[in-house]
């Protein structure tokens, strides 16, 4: 019978780190996760389901994902050499980060922000350089790449709007760096589809921008399907290390039927978008409560109370959302995605009660 040391045989880097934290507890309304709150339209579904009956599943899916690529690229009006399939977006971040950096080198990004940048980078054995933002949550350019070139970082990343804070960093800036930056430039644009904002038309200027989109947030998270947009070189390498198959059949089937029918999830979009607006004017009434802009499908707000308590208010009252306060410059934070009307008067009338306790 074996009785190995197992710990002893893992990796250091790896051994530091501590695994992404999504809280997964059951409450009646979950406002804590970024998602589309509503169901696919059902003539989206209905459509679906007589091309799912079609499908061989017995069979390998394409490993090219071709007809996927050609519905982005009608979508994107650019060409299709210039796109990649992803298993979620964070699968091209670690591609990006296979291709262009060896073990012991740096990349940078903004802080805070998305997580994964710096959880993928230590599992690989490189090291996250992060730059604090400044009280608007935006970043001066100059100042970010000294702290870039300072550490010879390879790669820079940037969360455009950015998660938790919500914002679009200045395009000034963002343009400051994709021009100026001797390396990669990554622009995660994940929430475009509730900014209207890109940097994906520059990539035919800077060969060295790679832009990446995701449909977990219009309504696709259970199947995992993100794209990159890069100069085709840069594709070339990327495949070079993905996996085959990375795209499994339903999940390109019916991302391909959703952007070929996207009228309807459009509606969807703008439905939380003035849901969005509401809930941060209705907030804005509450007292002890700063309420930051959004350019995304959630609110991050602090509360003067501590945010534990609010949270477990929330939760007691069947409510679902992000206690961001783990990190030093999030203290008494809270992050909450744009529900339906129903879920997002609750959550209002939950957090008018808490700040009259």
């Amino acid at each position: 019978m074996s009785n190995l040391d197992l710990l002893s045989l893992i990796q250091g880097k790896v051994r530091s780190l501590k695994a992404y934290q999504v809280e997964n507890i059951d409450c009646a309304v979950k406002l804590h996760a970024n998602e589309n709150p509503f169901q696919l339209p059902e003539e989206l579904l209905s459509g679906f389901s007589k091309s799912f009956k079609k499908l061989q599943l017995n069979r390998y899916p394409d490993p090219d994902s071709r007809a996927l690529k050609e519905s982005i690229a009608k979508r994107l009006n650019a060409p299709i050499e210039n796109l990649i399939i992803g298993n979620g977006s964070d699968e091209l971040i670690l591609l990006l980060l296979q291709v262009f950096c060896n073990e012991g080198d740096s990349i940078s990004f903004p802080d805070p922000t998305f997580a994964m940048y710096s959880i993928i980078a230590r599992g690989l054995g490189l090291n996250p350089c992060s730059f604090p933002l400044d009280e608007h949550w935006d970043f001066d350019a100059r100042s970010f790449l000294k702290t870039a070139n300072d550490s010879e970082s390879r790669i820079v990343f940037l969360s455009y709007p950015n998660n938790p804070t919500g914002n679009c960093f200045s395009e000034d800036q963002v343009r400051h760096v994709i021009e100026c930056f001797e390396g990669i430039v990554v622009v995660d644009e994940a929430y475009y589809d509730f900014s209207g904002k890109s940097f994906a038309r520059k990539i035919e200027q800077h060969n060295n921008l790679v832009v990446l989109r995701s449909l977990s947030k219009i309504g696709l998270a259970g199947l995992r399907v993100g794209f990159g947009i890069a100069d085709p070189l840069v594709i070339d390498q990327l495949n070079k290390v993905r996996l085959p198959y990375n795209s499994n059949t339903v999940s390109q089937t019916l991302a391909e039927y959703l952007l070929n029918h996207f009228d309807r999830v459009q509606q969807q979009i703008d439905t939380i978008l003035e849901e969005r607006d509401r809930m941060i004017g209705e907030l804005k009434k509450v007292g002890s409560v700063t309420v930051f802009p959004s350019d995304s499908n959630f609110i991050m707000f602090r509360t003067e109370q501590l945010a534990e308590d609010l949270f477990r208010h929330l939760m007691d009252n069947g409510i679902l959302v992000r206690d961001l306060s783990a990190h030093p410059k999030l203290k008494n934070c809270l992050r909450a995605t744009v529900g339906t009307r129903e879920e997002n008067d609750r959550f209002l009338e939950a957090m008018a009660l808490a700040v009259g306790k």
